[in-house]
């Protein structure tokens, strides 16, 4: 019998029917969930009518995280402090640039912070272990000296980087690669009891957006992820302190991409929280006709309320004041309060 993908229809209506479930303890419901095999068949199912296992993972509650409640979607403010990142390369460098905009993000609305010091856009090249240290490092340091006490994410794959990065003040590692480029990251993690973000990507950014194929794209994520997960259980980071993030434009095409934004409720299916980074991405632009990302504000909101409204935990965003202004009118209209 082939495996199935149960994908909550999640609502956010005040008007919730007796019986529906609430989708990760948040702010979101469900009382009937799309079936999924990967002949391409589909099906629904009353949400009542879920296996148990699957109803307890959709439905429990994601446990305080880097010092964060996920009863209510979270911003995750992006701090570049590289040379050549997509959208802001070279703004931040500098060190007082990333110290002030980092505490602008805080000030505009970030929940936490997340500091890369490599470029993962699209044919960017690996940066040296020692100067991806001497990029990082100083600003947490400082940031924390500063008195900022805002959880701090280390955007990176690099085990000795997420260790520099931990030791000066961060909270999460956040590897584009999933356990995959560093083997010696999820012991780092797991030895620091620090919470991680798995994200799914096909290929390495030299190369990920030459050809990018699936089977299936949304069911491909989903097991790669099941798969990692698994893999940093067994380093000794429990389901808890794990976010999973599909990896928006990673080794994806623009199909691609709206395929896995249209399906992100399935991955609550594997009881971790979610995180969304699909800001100014080249998607956006395409589809916003805004060929420069400084100007694919708008249609990046448009996508992290979406994510909101599917239960994710985690928007990855540039544009903070303006992401955060829509979220407390869109959480108004949901009936979610402000903490």
């Amino acid at each position: 019998m082939q495996q199935r993908y149960f994908r909550p229809i999640v609502q956010t209506d005040p008007c919730r029917p007796e019986g529906a479930l609430t989708l990760a303890g948040g702010w979101t419901w469900f009382s009937d969930v799309e079936v999924l095999h990967r002949d391409g068949t589909r099906g629904h199912l009353p949400a009542r009518a879920l296996p148990d296992e699957v109803r307890a993972a959709l439905t429990a509650h994601r446990p305080v995280l880097a010092g964060l409640t996920l009863d209510r979607p979270r911003l995750m403010g992006i701090l570049n402090v590289t040379p050549d990142s997509f959208s802001d390369g070279g703004r931040f460098d500098a060190p007082e640039a990333a110290l002030a905009h980092g505490r602008a993000l805080v000030e505009g609305g970030a929940d936490i912070l997340d500091i890369g010091g490599e470029s993962t856009r699209p044919g960017a090249a690996v940066v040296p272990v020692v100067e991806e240290i001497e990029r990082t490092a100083p600003v947490i340091s400082a940031l924390r000296a500063g008195g900022l006490r805002a959880p701090i994410s280390i955007d990176t794959r690099k085990a000795a980087v997420a260790k520099a990065a931990l030791e000066a003040g961060a909270d999460l590692v956040n590897d584009v690669a999933a356990f995959t480029y560093d083997l010696a990251l999820a012991g780092a993690a797991a030895q620091a009891h620090a919470p991680v973000c798995l994200m799914h990507a096909q290929g390495d950014p030299e190369t990920m957006q030459n050809d990018p194929h699936y089977d299936n794209v949304l069911l491909d994520v989903y097991d790669f992820l099941a798969e990692r997960v698994a893999v940093a259980e067994a380093a000794g980071i429990p389901r808890a302190r794990i976010v999973v993030d599909p990896g928006i434009g990673f080794g994806k095409t623009l199909e691609h991409n709206l395929t896995l934004l249209r399906g992100l409720s399935l991955f609550h299916g594997l009881g971790c929280a979610v995180l969304l980074g699909a800001s100014r991405k080249r998607f956006i632009g395409t589809l916003g006709h805004a060929p420069d990302p400084a100007d694919r504000g708008p249609g990046s909101v448009a996508v992290a309320l979406s994510g909101a409204a599917q239960g994710v935990q985690f928007l990855r965003v540039h544009d903070i004041r303006e992401t955060r202004q829509a979220l407390r009118l869109a959480e108004a209209l949901w009936g979610v309060r402000e903490a």
